[in-house]
């Protein structure tokens, strides 16, 4: 079986991970059959490249992604794209539809980040005046 999952690589507390499909049996850092793409958590945000006519190839083919490589796929967009052609959808509806998905999830990146600033905020505020 094929599985589409994260190679890592990187230096020690410095994670960088390829995207890649390879055989289930294989070691997490062992030999791949193909590299899709990559995923740098150590930026803010996460730097996320995929190639995703390989990656629908892949999972056409019965690839089974990972649980973290199919949220990495859907936040691209790739899971949409491939539901988008099986409905028979053309390839401009399909690009539309993946822009429209990819502003809501900078959005939603956008969103949260705010909110943890202002909980963080909180948090500070409620210690200064515990201190006082």
């Amino acid at each position: 079986m094929v599985k589409i999952r994260l190679r890592r690589k990187g230096r020690a507390k410095a994670p960088f991970y390829d995207i890649v499909a390879m055989d289930a049996r294989s070691r997490r850092d062992g030999a791949y059959l193909e590299r899709i793409g990559y995923y740098n958590p150590m930026v803010r945000p996460a730097e996320i490249n995929i190639n995703a006519d390989r990656a629908i190839y892949w999972l056409n083919i019965g690839a089974q992604p990972t649980d973290i490589t199919r949220s990495l796929m859907s936040v691209e967009g790739v899971m949409l794209a491939r539901a988008l052609k099986f409905k028979g959808k053309t390839d401009e509806e399909i690009a539309e539809a993946v822009a429209a998905h990819k502003v809501n999830a900078q959005k939603r990146y956008e969103r949260n980040a705010r909110k943890r600033i202002e909980k963080k905020k909180a948090k500070a505020a409620a210690a200064a005046a515990e201190k006082k």
